[in-house]
């Protein structure tokens, strides 16, 4: 049974939309009830009937239509005693006078009675002063409440009127339903009990509503069990929604650690692999240098003297041959004698050795498996005990919830799933494509190499290729996401945070190349990009002191010479020149190394960062909080601290193509922020936001529409602001190759550069959001 205090108040019924048609929103009017217990005004349900049935707009219960139409449901008698109540207190207005007696005229014979101050509530009519005096002071109206008409209008009395009012019949007007003919179950007043329900059983209302309230209300009661089911199901499928989304974000988090890491070892594996390459091609290039060096040197002692000999033979007098005879013979038989080739020297060509899975374009690196969620309260137990000793030990309580729930399955090292579940296994699991127990796991991608023996040893490895089959279970903590096969197609890209602002640009992988050349003497420590000629870099290595051009497919085209002891740090291409800084001063170079002009920088900045301006013949420096421009001839042109602040640490700087202002963008090192200022220096944009990750801002790039591209480097990424400064998302990630990205350039503003830690460089097409 509902309690008192759950009970709905007529206030509340009155007040609220109760009374209101889902249908045309107002009133309701000749209100009927459908089985589903929905109200709404007869007319408009006359509008939805259709064949015979109609569908309830609320809960789309299908219900047909009586064959006398839609007058033939159930008129709703609750309803309309709610509306008469509402209507009576709506009616007329105080303050002007309206309400007038309404027994007055039956009393006077003509005209309207005096204005109304009072009403009966079991008449339901409004009473001038005097009429209210005198109604009860007859045998049939002394036990009638007359109330104020005021409060009465104010809703004072709104629970007194409502015992009070009677329901009427619809077919005898001012007869009020007072019998239930309990055959027929219909309402009777006194006109209708006498025909033709005359010989039925009938039973006054208040007697037999105390008859049926106890079935309803024990139907009421089951309803309310029902209700409290219903909701603890919803509260369930709540919770294992949120359980869902949980551990949906828990192994998308696996995911993305499972694929840096692989990503990282195969970066590495990468690296060291080219490293040997480069170690053998140098090592047999300096050992045929030597072996041809003595060949040469051979050979030129050789055809010397064979020319002295011939020099002697056609020119000389026979006394001259003869006396110069022994000792042309003896130096023909030494050389004769000599062995001219050395024995062949060996010849170790690289090959090229790929993991068996690679070649399978079946298998895949990461797989999902989906189990049945259990109870909550059995959450923290593991249920997937493995039937082994070591499979029992490694089942730890969070590593099982989350294989229950949805989470990368473990792979023993021999390629079977563990004892979770039965499955078909994959043609590496079987074993007919798995390395042997004493080679090393390591996916590949698109052709990466894979040393045999002398490499690093890769996360994965550490953890269970050479790792003792009694100590994996304690191993297999440390990634929850197993590998269960080697794929040769990549992890998908994460996708761009679009929210608020549409599509966005997308890279598209271009070409990678290294920027080491055969004469440095050191790894490249790229410092400086800027875009040189159409479709070329110019790169700034500052480990070997040299300005290197390539292109954008890595074609190495030269360098620009630089002063002798000069370690360009970062750089810009001027009309016709090159500028760059080096320790504490400021190059103009001519294409061909000639210096046009030196300028003295601040001492207490270690870098300087170098902006050519859109027009071409002004270039940007920062200098200890404030820009400087100069212009070709090396004059100061202009000087402003950007936003008015001496606090700031440029450490990058580019300037907008698309600002004919010359608004520029620059990495604040010391507000940790990256700053957008107009022409002038005046700050007009600035984001120092969460999506830096903690992380100091690094180079900054622009692309033809204003888009700005930021580096950051301690968390492999380069993302994405519009001109104004507001994060938008990631563009560049681990996914995309970048390990410790240092220095970008927009290329054509439809090319990014960017240059990794270890001298290698990744160019990306930029696709705009319109193609």
């Amino acid at each position: 049974m509902v309690s008192q205090g759950s009970s709905p108040s007529l206030l509340e019924a009155l007040s609220s939309d109760f009374l209101a048609c889902k249908i045309c929103l107002e009133q309701l009017r000749a209100p009927k009830t459908l089985p589903c217990l929905h109200t709404y005004c007869q007319d408009c349900l006359a509008q939805l009937a259709d064949g015979g049935h109609l569908r309830c707009p609320e809960c789309r219960e299908t219900v047909p239509v009586p064959p006398a139409g839609v007058a033939a449901f159930k008129t709703n008698f609750f309803v309309n005693g709610l509306l008469d109540l509402v209507r009576a207190r709506a009616g007329g207005d105080l303050r002007a006078g309206k309400p007038a007696c309404a027994l007055c005229p039956l009393m006077g014979g003509a005209g309207t009675g005096g204005p109304a101050t009072a009403r009966c509530l079991d008449c339901a009519d409004d009473l001038c002063q005097a009429c209210a005096d005198g109604h009860r002071c007859t045998r049939q109206t002394h036990t009638h409440r007359v109330v104020d008409l005021v409060g009465y209008r104010a809703g004072w009395y709104d629970e007194e009127a409502r015992e009070r009012q009677a329901a009427q019949c619809p077919q005898h007007p001012g007869e009020a339903l007072r019998f239930l003919c309990q055959p027929c179950s219909q309402l009777l007043c006194r006109e209708c009990r006498l025909d033709p329900h005359l010989d039925h059983p009938c039973l006054p209302l208040a007697e037999a509503v105390r008859a049926r309230r106890p079935g309803l209300e024990e139907l009421l009661a089951g309803v309310d069990n029902n209700l409290a089911e219903l909701e603890s199901a919803r509260m369930v499928e709540k919770e294992a929604l949120a359980r869902l989304r949980e551990q949906a974000a828990r192994v998308g988090t696996q995911v993305e650690e499972v694929a840096e890491g692989v990503l990282r070892a195969l970066l590495a594996q990468k690296q060291e692999v080219l490293g040997q390459l480069r170690a053998h091609v140098e090592a047999a290039e300096e050992a045929a240098r030597e072996r041809l060096g003595e060949l040469e040197g051979r050979e030129q002692v050789a055809r010397a003297a064979a020319a002295f000999a011939r020099r002697v033979l056609s020119l000389g007098r026979e006394a001259e041959i003869l006396s110069l005879e022994g000792a042309i013979a003896q130096r023909l038989r030494q050389l004769q004698g000599c062995p001219w080739m050395p024995g062949p020297a060996p010849c170790l060509l690289p090959q090229l050795e790929l993991h068996p899975g690679l070649l399978d374009k079946n298998c895949h690196l990461l797989r999902l498996s989906f189990e049945e969620q259990q109870p909550q309260k059995d959450s923290g137990k593991g249920e997937a005990e493995s039937q082994g000793g070591d499979e029992t030990q490694s089942c730890r309580e969070d590593g099982a919830k989350s294989e229950r729930q949805g989470g990368i399955q473990p792979q023993n090292r021999d390629g079977a799933q563990t004892p979770k579940e039965n499955r078909a296994q994959t043609p590496q699991e079987d074993g007919a494509q798995t390395l042997k127990e004493d080679r090393a796991k390591t996916p590949q991608e698109d052709g990466a190499q894979t040393p045999k023996e002398g490499r690093a040893q890769t996360p994965l490895e550490d953890e269970g290729a050479q790792t003792p089959r009694g100590s994996r279970s304690n191993k297999k903590r440390k990634f929850k996401g197993r590998l269960k096969s080697i794929s040769r197609e990549p992890s998908p890209a994460p996708g761009l945070n679009l929210e608020g602002s549409g599509l966005l640009p997308r890279p598209i992988f271009s070409c990678s190349f290294p920027t080491r050349m055969p004469g440095d003497k050191r790894s490249p420590r790229i410092t400086g990009l800027c875009p040189f000629g159409p479709r070329e870099i110019l790169v700034a290595d500052e480990q070997n002191r040299a300005l290197k051009r390539f292109s954008l497919s890595g074609d190495y085209r030269g360098a620009v010479p630089v002063p002798e002891g000069c370690s360009p740090c970062s750089v810009a291409a001027l009309q016709g020149a090159v500028a760059f800084s080096a320790g504490a001063r400021l190059y103009l170079i001519s294409p061909d190394g000639e210096v046009q002009w030196r300028r003295a920088l601040s001492l207490s900045q270690a870098s300087h960062a170098v902006a050519a301006m859109p027009s071409g013949d002004r270039v940007a420096v920062s200098v200890s909080g404030h820009v400087e421009v100069y212009n070709m001839e090396g004059s100061l042109a202009t000087r402003f601290i950007p936003g008015g602040k001496a606090n700031r640490g440029l450490r990058a700087l580019v300037f907008l193509t698309t600002s004919p202002q010359g608004n520029f963008v620059g990495s604040d090192w010391q507000q940790n922020s990256v700053v957008v200022c107009d022409g002038l220096g005046q700050v007009i944009g600035e984001y120092r936001g969460p999506g830096l990750h903690g992380c100091q801002p690094g180079s900054v790039s622009v692309d033809k529409k204003g888009y700005i591209f930021l580096t950051l480097r301690e968390v492999n990424k380069v993302v994405i602001l519009d001109p104004k400064g507001s994060l938008l998302g990631d563009f560049l990630t681990a996914y995309h190759g970048l390990e410790k990205p240092r220095v970008t350039t927009m290329v054509d503003g439809r090319h990014l550069v960017v240059s990794l830690s270890n001298g290698t460089i990744h160019v990306f097409r930029v696709r705009p959001s319109d193609s």
